[in-house]
């Protein structure tokens, strides 16, 4: 009985000391912010995946902003990608509307094939060292995040979503009014 006893006492002190050793590693250090609606929306650095421009915050102020986070390889990003390039066709005359399709660990040459092959004609913008992907919390990919006039985060989808939906264009819409 001694024995079980000693062996909680073992395991509860090496929990505790897991937990204290994993505080410990954590101070001093800033965490990155993630995405949070009704705040203002992290920066976004990225380049243009055809031509390498790097596209600045000053490209996005007053502008209603949708950014995607996909990946070639993922099946439910390459499911959403068609319902996408209907909601950028749907505003593509109104200047005030962005769509930024940003690679996650992948190929540019994987993602400027997909939309290729599939007839999209959506942005494809290149996250170099991931850091975009940091600032926002990237959990997975899709993820998708709407940001209004002001830079503040309005919407944050986690996992695939039918984005050419009358719900979506009137939130959208909404936006552009503001």
């Amino acid at each position: 009985m001694k024995s079980k006893g000693l062996i909680l006492t073992i395991i509860l002190l090496a929990g505790l000391g897991l937990i204290a050793y994993s505080l410990s590693q954590r101070e001093g250090k800033e965490e990155e912010p993630a995405a949070v609606a009704g705040l203002p929306a992290p920066k976004i650095e990225v380049s243009d995946a055809l031509n390498g421009k790097e596209l600045s915050q000053s490209e996005f102020k007053n502008k209603v902003v949708f950014v995607n986070f996909w990946a070639s390889w993922c099946d439910p990003c390459r499911e959403e990608m068609p319902s996408i390039e209907r909601l950028a066709q749907h505003f593509k005359n109104n200047q005030d509307f962005q769509i930024l399709t940003i690679l996650f660990r992948d190929d540019p040459k994987n993602g400027i094939s997909f939309l290729n092959q599939n007839g999209l004609d959506l942005p494809l913008m290149i996250d170099k060292g991931g850091e975009t992907a940091k600032s926002y919390g990237l959990t997975g990919v899709p993820e998708t995040y709407i940001i209004d006039k002001k830079g503040i985060l309005k919407k944050k989808i986690i996992g695939p979503y039918e984005w050419y939906s009358a719900e979506v264009i009137e939130f959208i819409s909404g936006l552009l009014k503001e």
